[in-house]
């Protein structure tokens, strides 16, 4: 009767154990930042794109940004259980550039600063608007001809 005891104790504290460890929490990082190092090798006024693509790299949003500034950006999400993904880090340089390609100035932006930096801002339209799914069933009854639904399309001999 003992060993069968010992049996199931162990058993319920492998399945308490394995319960906590599925609500730890995970973290995920994304994206990249170059160290503060490479940045301090970075002179203000005398690199240009070129130098500064061969020291640290040329960002993802390169070709969005090729006349505007470079963005580096990172962040650390963290996963807990049942509950949504929480930001915990973010972190965005931005190296901006002359007319002339010349370094103009070097920013290191954080969660904290509160700032919001939108890389992108292209937005499609819907050309579709106040219309329902009826009206536009129903508004194109009048525009179908005979001719039309054999593949004639708008060619008047038909």
């Amino acid at each position: 009767m003992s060993i069968l005891f010992q049996t199931i104790k162990s058993g319920i504290i492998a399945v308490l154990l394995l319960t906590l460890a599925a609500c730890s929490a995970t973290f995920e990082n994304h994206g990249y930042i170059p160290p503060q190092e490479d940045l301090d090798l970075i002179t203000v006024g005398v690199d240009t794109r070129d130098t500064v693509a061969d020291s640290i790299g040329r960002p993802t949003s390169f070709g969005v940004l090729q006349e505007g500034g470079w963005y580096y950006a990172q962040s650390r999400w963290r996963y807990f259980a049942y509950k949504a993904p929480q930001v915990i880090d973010r972190q965005v340089v931005a190296i901006t550039f002359d007319k002339d390609g010349v370094v103009e100035n070097i920013e290191r932006f954080t969660l904290e600063d509160g700032r919001v930096i939108a890389l992108s801002r292209r937005v499609t339209e819907s050309n579709v608007k106040g219309i329902g799914f009826l009206r536009q069933l129903l508004g194109n009854i009048g525009n179908l001809t005979p001719g039309r639904l054999i593949g004639g399309g708008t060619d008047p001999r038909f």
